[in-house]
C-alpha cells in the first residue's frame, strides 16, 4: 500500500497535482488541511481512499476538524493542528493520538515537515507544497509504504 501525504496547499494546487501525477499510483491520499475549497476537484482527480480535514483557512469547507481512519491494521488520526499549539511542542497532538488509541497522528499547520516517533505514536507532518517554512524552504510532502500489513514506513520528499 502506497500513501501520499500533503498539506497546506492554500488554494495554489498546481504543485499538488504535479506531485500526485509524479507519485501515482498510490492507494491513499491524506491532505492535512488548508486545501481552500479544492476538495471536490481533488476527489474527482484521484482514484484512491481520500482523507481530508479542514484547516484554519478552510472557512467554507464542510470538512471534519478531526478524522480517524485505518492504514491496514494500524489506526490513524488526522487533524490540521492549529488548535494544539504545535509551534511550542507536539505533546498535545501526541496525547490526542494516545487518547484515541492511534498509532499515527497526521497534521499540518506549521508548514514544517516532520516524522517523529514517540513511544507507540508516530507524528507526521508533510510540511507545505506552497509555503514551506523549514530551513531551505523546499516544498515538501510525505510518501508511506506498508506491505503485508507491516507497520507503514514514511519518508519526507522534496519537490
Amino acid at each position: 500500500m502506497k500513501i501520499l501525504v500533503v498539506s497546506d496547499t492554500h488554494g495554489y494546487n498546481d504543485r499538488m497535482y504535479e506531485v500526485i501525477a509524479k507519485e501515482a499510483p498510490f492507494d491513499m491520499l491524506i491532505h492535512c488541511g488548508d486545501l481552500h475549497g479544492e476538495y471536490e476537484r481533488l476527489r474527482d482527480r484521484v482514484d484512491c481512499s481520500l482523507h481530508v480535514v479542514a484547516g484554519n483557512n478552510d472557512y467554507e469547507a464542510d470538512l471534519p476538524r478531526i478524522k480517524d481512519f485505518s492504514i491496514g491494521t494500524y489506526k490513524a488520526i488526522l487533524t490540521h493542528g492549529h488548535r494544539y499549539r504545535l509551534y511550542s511542542d507536539l505533546s498535545s497532538l501526541y496525547y490526542l493520538a494516545a487518547e484515541n488509541h492511534a498509532d499515527y497522528a497526521f497534521f499540518g499547520h506549521t508548514h514544517v515537515p516532520v516524522i517523529y516517533e514517540e513511544g507507540p505514536v508516530t507524528l507526521i507532518n508533510p510540511g507545505s507544497l506552497t509555503y514551506p517554512r523549514q530551513q531551505g524552504r523546499k516544498p515538501s510532502y510525505i510518501v508511506g509504504n506498508a506491505e503485508n500489513n507491516k507497520k507503514p514506513v514514511f519518508e519526507i520528499r522534496y519537490v
